[in-house]
């Protein structure tokens, strides 16, 4: 679509609408003005001495459609704060002409940022009801009920879990980057063992020398460590004697007396063992996450996945029997050769296990990925809304709660990802990085360390090399910038309000 921007240079605020309501279009910015009928956007900001006003003009399949959006001009003091503002009603404008033209309203409405709840949060912790949260997500944000109530769901367990946190608090992630082979839909770096054999043990090498020098860090920082997820790629990958050997250096490297929650992402079936299940367990983790991601072998293979469905409860045993009383598992709604019915047997069958943990994702179609690459069809935004409406009710009447929740781009349906728990198991990990409650220190090739300062808002990113060559490569670098890490909990504004 030709977009125009007049008195503004917001191009992320439109171009996230476009995405949102116009998924097949991309962004166009032509230096000519629109000729003829051709479809257009014109988003323009006009301030005046009470009201800035956003105005959205849309010209689509010959007609026009014109809406507005304002804010008090009163209200733009500082550049962030005058950034979201304008930001904010830029898209209200646009989205208001888009609903005109198109005639319906998308689940979430105008909202398109990736942590929806944050906004319910911030109404409740500043005194507001939940009743004054739902009109706020209803009337502006056009939000559809189902979508409302998982945010105000979800944003009471993110404040449930700050509350349980401490100033001193962090969470650490330590990523494995490999898998056993590459499923159609992932877009994530990560390695496939069977042609990077010769990397891992390399890599575990470099991974241990920075777990060991953050270990060091977070000491000097007087920090300590809240919760741990050993993530990938698929860690199961490793062997046995592999995963014993990152724990104990995990355990050593860091004081884990505070540690509440260690998970370990087992993830595809086909790598768990019993012995693996046995060093992970030994190895401190207290929670596992295994995904069969379908309960239908039809998908699996139009997936890539080597396991079967009937292998799912069987690894599930072996996880009982081990000593998990902690189990995730996840399902993906929107998979090629999958329909709505395929995915309530898919929710069925993984209730009948009783995991603990059931995250529902919507599959989100990455450039990168093979599905996106080949132009696999999958199913419609429709049939993803009756898989997601089916898996919502079957969970609240089998007596799981949502307790974090995200959106992704390119995600099927303009949905979202949520993780369901029984009451009791809500995965502190997964809601500390969600809702931004405090630092996450990323170890390892691909991780992103988010700075979070819980009493201003800053947030700062260290970002390590994706690759495990380069990691492997540019360890002396990786270890001199994590010591930010230092000054940013050393700040004399650091504390919790």
């Amino acid at each position: 679509m030709k977009l125009y921007l007049e008195q503004h240079n917001y191009r992320y605020a439109v171009e996230q609408m476009l995405l949102v309501l116009f998924p097949e279009e991309r962004p166009e910015y032509p230096d000519l003005q629109p000729q003829g009928e051709e479809d257009f956007l014109r988003s323009t900001i006009s301030r005046g001495a009470v009201w800035t006003t956003a105005h959205t003009t849309l010209r689509r399949n010959g007609k026009t459609y014109r809406r507005f959006a304002r804010a008090k001009t009163a209200t733009l003091t500082g550049k962030l704060q005058t950034d979201r503002i304008l930001q904010k009603i830029i898209k209200l404008s646009f989205f208001k002409a888009a609903c005109d033209c198109t005639g319906e309203t998308p689940p979430w409405g105008a909202l398109t940022g990736i942590r929806p709840a944050k906004l319910v949060s911030r109404v409740l912790e500043q005194g507001g009801t939940e009743a004054q949260a739902d009109r706020m997500l209803r009337d502006v944000y056009s939000v559809q009920s189902a979508r409302r109530k998982l945010c105000i769901d979800v944003a009471k367990a993110g404040l449930a879990a700050k509350r349980s946190l401490q100033p001193d608090e962090i969470s650490l992630y330590v990523g494995i980057p490999f898998c056993p082979t590459r499923c159609a839909y992932c877009s994530f770096v990560s390695h496939s063992v069977e042609k990077s054999m010769k990397l891992v043990e390399p890599y575990l090498q470099s991974l241990q020398e920075e777990i060991w020098d953050a270990g060091r860090l977070v000491k000097e920082a007087a920090l300590q460590i809240r919760s741990i997820y050993i993530g990938g790629g698929t860690p199961t990958t490793l062997s046995a004697e592999q995963l014993a050997r990152l724990m104990e250096t995990i355990s050593k490297a860091f004081d884990l007396s505070h540690c509440t929650e260690y998970t370990v992402e087992a993830g595809r079936p086909d790598t768990i063992t019993a012995e693996k299940l046995s060093a992970i367990l030994d190895g401190g983790a207290t929670r596992v996450s295994i995904n069969p991601q379908t309960m239908r072998d039809e998908v699996l293979e139009a997936i890539g996945r080597r396991h079967k469905a009937s292998d799912v409860p069987k690894v599930l045993q072996l996880a009982r029997k081990a000593g998990f009383r902690d189990v995730n598992m996840d399902l993906i709604a929107g998979l090629p050769e999958d329909h709505p019915e395929g995915f309530a047997y898919s929710i069925d069958a993984v209730l009948e296990m009783k995991p603990e943990n059931i995250t529902v994702h919507t599959l989100a179609l990455k450039k990168g990925s093979r599905l996106a690459l080949e132009g696999r069809e999958i199913p419609s935004a429709q049939d993803v809304g009756e898989m997601l409406d089916y898996a919502a009710c079957r969970l609240r009447e089998a007596g799981y709660v949502p307790y974090y929740l995200y959106r992704q781009k390119f995600m099927a349906g303009n949905f979202e990802n949520v993780g369901w728990c029984l009451p009791g198991y809500e995965g502190l990990y997964n809601i500390c990085i969600m809702e931004e409650l405090h630092t996450i220190l990323s170890l390892g090739a691909g991780g992103t360390t988010k700075l979070v300062n819980p009493g201003t808002g800053l947030i700062q990113r260290i970002c390590n090399p994706k690759y495990p060559y380069e990691y492997v490569d540019r360890m002396d670098g990786i270890k001199e910038g994590k010591r930010k890490l230092l000054d940013f909990h050393r700040a004399a504004d650091f504390h919790r309000v």
